[in-house]
């Protein structure tokens, strides 16, 4: 059985920090495509960023220089590393699964498996 489970949302203000992660099992890294997605209130869930198996990585306009996606195979887990947070960044964060590996896909219908989501809150 496949799951995903991320942790290390919070409570930020404006310009701080955060690393979330996302541990995998039931699913080896190399076997997948990983992505992250976030959803605010009253919005559809959007794309942030996504890693493939051979670490090609595609970001959202939005969090272009800010963000940053890895992953420790080692671990079998994903990070998300996020700077200079604004409050527009407030969602839920979810990690996804795709079992195409080579693939960057967008599109979260395209994922096959996903987290129960961290929330994070950044203050003005």
């Amino acid at each position: 059985q496949v799951r995903l489970v991320e942790s290390g949302g919070g409570l930020v203000q404006a310009g701080d920090s955060l690393r979330l992660s996302c541990a995998v099992s039931g699913l080896t890294l190399p076997d997948a495509a990983m992505g992250w997605f976030r959803q605010a209130p009253g919005k559809t869930r959007e794309f942030v960023v996504g890693i493939n198996s051979i670490c090609g990585m595609n970001y959202a306009d939005s969090v272009k220089g800010r963000f940053t996606i890895s992953r420790d195979h080692a671990k079998n887990t994903v990070f998300l590393e996020m700077n200079n947070l604004k409050p527009e960044d407030t969602a839920v964060y979810y990690c996804a699964a795709d079992q195409s590996p080579s693939r960057l896909r967008t599109a979260h219908t395209e994922y096959d498996y996903w987290g129960q989501g961290t929330q994070v809150t950044v203050s003005s």
